[in-house]
Parts: C-alpha cells; structure tokens; sequence
C-alpha cells in the first residue's frame, strides 16, 4: 500500500535526458553489520518502476571475502559511516532519473528486517546532471565526471543513508531514512522467522563490543 501512495504522487517533468547511458544503484553496509538486500526497487520520475534494481550482498569492509575464522585482531570500524563511501550494485538500465528507491534487507547483526521508502530529493536529482571537471586517479589526467552513483547504506536499527558520487569525484551526503520493521520477517515470511546466519567473524565482533546504535 506504501508502495502505491508514492506512485500515485505526481512527478515534475524534466525534460532533459540523462547525458550518460544509466546510473547506478549501490549498496554497502558497516564493518561485521552484515546485510541481506531482499529487493530494491527504483521509481523513476516518469513513475516508471523497476523491480529488483538490486538484491544480495552489499559491499562490505570486514569481513574481508577471503576471511575465515576469527581474527586476532578485529581491524574493521564499524561505528560512523566513510568519508568517501562507495558500494556495490548495478547500473538501472533504462530508468530516467530517481524519485523513489524502495529496500526491504535483512540486518544479519541483530537479526531484522527492515523496509524504507527513499524519497530522492529534486536537489538531488539536478546534481546528477551537472559536470564536474575532476582529477581521476584511475586514469591519471582530469576528466569531466557525474554523480550517476547512488550509494545507499544500510545499517541496524533500519538506518539508511544516501550518497551521490560518481567515478572520479567524492561522494556527497543526499538524505537519511529511518526505516520500519517489516511486519512479515525475513522472505516474506516464508522461513518460518529465520534469517540468514552471520559470519563467525562478525559475530565474534558483535558478542564482543556489540552494536554501535546511534552512531549512523
């Protein structure tokens, strides 16, 4: 039903295109805060609606993929968010540009799931289509960039807070959300309330110094 206000809500009409081919949704979560994405779903200005625009693991600093066991040392920090964060996601191929971004993840820390509608703002929307001249390390000469990366973290307590960025230019801060617990628990309610375990790393971490709620 959510869902359905926002789309029945009217959309300003921009009439200039996207000067790249797509943007792209992305994802990450705080060091051992592990995520499940369920479904993300995106509702361009033109109330187009893509389904399933991002799913999975988001990025993660700690635990590093290669990790096993427990480490002597827990080096990740998961209290605040990055200076310059980036995720991992895809490009939403054929979507004009954002007026909606819907998630529903599974926080593997306490465990939880949770849902949040994203209302992208106008501001936001009209920085994704100015240039910026900007020093690209990546290929070592400047170069004219977008912010076409939307960058969403997830954290626990149903925290999720937006960035745009793009390839060679910082990330910059858009909005913050507080989410809902979703009242059917984890896949729609068809696994009996179990939610996907957590790594021994993370949970080493959390059985040790807990969770940083407050600090997102």
């Amino acid at each position: 039903m959510g869902l359905a206000l926002f789309l029945s809500g009217c959309a300003k009409d921009h009439r200039k295109s996207l000067p790249y081919a797509a943007w792209s949704l992305d994802f990450f979560a705080p060091d051992y805060m592990e995520v499940w994405i369920e479904t993300a779903d995106v509702v361009d200005i033109n109330e187009h609606v893509f389904r399933g625009a991002g799913s999975g693991i988001p990025a993660l600093g700690y635990p590093r993929a290669q990790s096993k066991g427990v480490p002597a040392e827990f080096r990740g920090k998961p209290k605040g968010w990055r200076e310059n964060p980036g995720g991992k996601g895809r490009y939403v191929t054929g979507a004009d540009l954002p007026r909606l971004v819907y998630v529903r993840w599974q926080s593997m820390a306490e465990p939880q799931t949770y849902e949040a509608y994203i209302a992208i703002p106008e501001s936001a929307r009209n920085t994704m289509l100015q240039s910026e001249e900007a020093f690209c390390g990546a290929v070592g000469k400047w170069k004219t960039d977008y912010r076409k990366l939307l960058t969403v973290g997830l954290a626990p307590g149903g925290i999720a807070k937006v960035w745009l960025g793009g390839p060679c230019v910082k990330s910059t801060e858009v909005t913050r959300v507080q989410g809902t617990i979703n009242p059917k628990g984890p896949y729609g309610g068809t696994s009996n309330g179990k939610h996907r375990p957590l790594s021994e790393e993370s949970k080493a971490y959390i059985d040790n110094f807990g969770i940083p709620y407050g600090s997102w």
